[in-house]
């Protein structure tokens, strides 16, 4: 083989390269450009309350568990009810509510405690990730694209996320988790209702309508 023909296939290896490099930074701009709609579609609302299903699944571990939970968002404050636990924010502190256990436990915004909270789970995939257009698929009539989150840190245990925007209003139908472990967990939501008439206390603490619960203060 000559000198001319060697050359010709490292500058067409270098071409490909490139056009697939070119193409992948293209993925990654749209797909960021899906969610950046997503964000500024939750951010135009006054409030959220979304309805959704939780699926946990290991098959290694042989565990298969879906549950339903509920959740109302209105800027930095939420109420969730899942697992028959409530959690409750008011923007200051976050107050963990437990009927079984007759316990409430109190811990100020940004703490431990408030690491991965409801209020970001419409947010989360602003920043942390590397972004890549993923499969679109047909679900109960809804044209729902998939963008794949691959967390940029090394010691997030999470390998993969798969966040399912429904094209036709820029929201979020599912999100699936994969983590490093074998488990995989997928959020779907059932129903969003957005700018409800709230009352004004909706997201306020009351200590009187537990009188015998413990209170344990986490700050």
């Amino acid at each position: 083989m000559n000198k001319k023909m060697i050359n010709m296939k490292k500058i067409i290896a270098l071409v490909l390269l490139f056009a697939g490099l070119t193409v992948q930074a293209q993925d990654a701009t749209k797909a960021k450009a899906l969610l950046d709609k997503v964000s500024a579609k939750v951010k135009s609302y006054k409030n959220v309350e979304i309805d959704f299903n939780y699926n946990l699944q290991n098959t290694k571990e042989k565990v298969n568990q879906t549950n339903k939970g509920k959740v109302t968002l209105q800027g930095n404050q939420y109420l969730l009810n899942f697992l028959g636990v409530t959690k409750m924010c008011d923007g200051k502190k976050i107050y963990t509510i437990s009927k079984e256990d007759e316990e409430i436990s109190i811990a100020s915004v940004g703490g431990e405690d408030d690491a991965d909270t409801p209020a970001k789970m419409l947010t989360f995939f602003n920043k942390g990730f590397k972004y890549s257009w993923d499969i679109t698929q047909t679900i109960k009539g809804k044209k729902i694209q998939y963008v794949k989150l691959t967390p940029i840190s090394s010691k997030d245990e999470r390998k993969q996320i798969l966040v399912g925007v429904d094209v036709a209003t820029n929201q979020v139908y599912n999100t699936i988790t994969i983590g490093k472990n074998g488990t995989t967990v997928t959020l779907t939501v059932n129903s969003f209702k957005t700018n409800l008439p709230l009352a004004k206390n909706h997201f306020t603490f009351v200590k009187t309508k537990y009188p015998n619960y413990y209170i344990n203060n986490l700050d």
